[in-house]
């Protein structure tokens, strides 16, 4: 088995705090990793999708005093909003009987949700965390590992699948299961074929910026309305949206954001390639490197990091901005090519950013400079890089 580097950090924020909340998609390792948690220690397990769990909450507040010696994991707690209130009451409870930390782990696939309704109730008693799928630090440093993570994507059992077949009939059956059961189990009533279409067009234009009216023309609907499918992916953590990073250079800047489906294998499964051969011959191989390669870094970056990419309508372009903590800048390029050709419009990007580090992340593992304070680097190690400065 995998092990995730957040459960070092889950660990931690129970020792701090009375209620951690952990945030990801379905399926990508949440219940695993808090069943490890719960294993080396008195731990309760409830999952609120099963109707026998939901029934031994009917009266929670005598339920959970019973089991307040415990680390309760609640699991999809979305399901039961009536909840929090009764939390808030058992972590402050706990701590005026000398628990103060480490009482409740909370688990949920909806993001917008879940934290509306735990920040309302339980302000200052709370860290929320988020799981995403496997990175490329966490499957090991051959590159065929790499290779397989962004031809399958993180979730783990579509990355420890026996085969690229295999793998890729667990995520269309998780395509599905998210379009015709999980979704409308949210709240929003939209036709499954039509956000299918819509998800599958955004593999199609994956890293483009956003146009709402034109992805609405090929759909038949509004732009409002398209901007409510894009906000609801979003929500699920199936989609990123990376907004601008302005810079006051005077020069007309691009102000919509890009939308990245986030997990790579995911993007090949909606355009059906099945395969490295498929992929390597599809028009979608820049583009899906590049989410890849932005995805996998945005996991790692220190807390408190802005990111955003950088755009003029003259043509600067660069593909990732990161303003660290503290304020140093770093502008990074995408490109799959392992002898990568920088474009003027990298070069104009980087003259308007004056960035501390420029790096052109290759689909390769050799690191070398380009050009005077341009350097080549592979992913895995521009990865390794900004987690240090995480943990430093």
């Amino acid at each position: 088995m995998l092990k995730r580097r957040l459960l070092t950090d889950v660990s931690l924020a129970l020792k701090r705090q009375p209620a951690v909340v952990l945030l990801g998609p379905r399926q990508v390792g949440k219940t695993t990793l808090a069943q490890t948690l719960a294993s080396k220690g008195k731990a309760l397990y409830l999952d609120l999708e099963s109707a026998i769990d939901r029934e031994k909450l009917t009266d929670a507040e005598r339920y959970l005093e019973e089991h307040a010696d415990k680390l309760v994991v609640l699991d999809e707690v979305q399901r039961l909003p009536r909840l929090f209130e009764t939390l808030r009451g058992r972590i402050d409870a706990g701590r005026r009987a000398g628990k103060g930390n480490g009482q409740f782990l909370l688990l949920g696939s909806a993001s917008l949700d879940l934290l509306q309704q735990s920040s309302e109730s339980l302000a200052g008693r709370v860290r929320y965390l988020e799981l995403a799928p496997l990175d490329v630090l966490e499957v090991g440093t051959e590159q065929v590992a790499l290779d397989r993570l962004w031809l399958r994507g993180g979730f783990p059992e579509s990355f420890l699948a026996a085969n690229d077949r295999e793998s890729f009939r667990w995520r269309e059956d998780f395509i599905r299961s998210y379009l015709e059961r999980d979704i409308p189990a949210f709240g929003p009533r939209i036709p499954a074929e039509t956000l299918r279409r819509f998800w599958t067009m955004l593999a199609h234009v994956q890293g483009g910026i956003l146009n709402a009216t034109q992805l609405g023309n090929g759909l038949g609907v509004k732009g409002q309305t398209v901007s409510r499918y894009a906000d609801l992916l979003v929500d699920l953590m199936l989609v990123r949206r990376l907004q601008p990073y302005f810079v006051n250079v005077g020069k007309r800047l691009v102000k919509s954001p890009k939308l990245y489906i986030r997990d790579s294998g995911l993007v090949h499964a909606l355009l059906r390639l099945t395969d490295r051969e498929a992929l390597l011959g599809h028009p979608v191989l820049a583009a899906s490197w590049e989410g890849f390669a932005i995805e996998n870094l945005l996991r790692v970056a220190p807390d408190g990091t802005v990111a955003g990419f950088y755009r003029t309508a003259a043509g600067a372009e660069m593909d990732l901005v990161l303003e660290l903590p503290g304020g140093a800048l770093w502008a990074i390029e995408v490109k799959f090519n392992r002898a990568p050709k920088l474009a003027r419009g990298f070069h104009e990007a980087r003259a308007d950013l004056k960035p501390a580090k420029t790096f052109v992340v290759s689909s390769g593992a050799d690191r070398y400079p380009l050009a005077d304070g341009i350097e080549v680097i592979g992913l895995r190690e521009l990865t390794a890089e900004l987690a240090g400065l995480r943990s430093g």
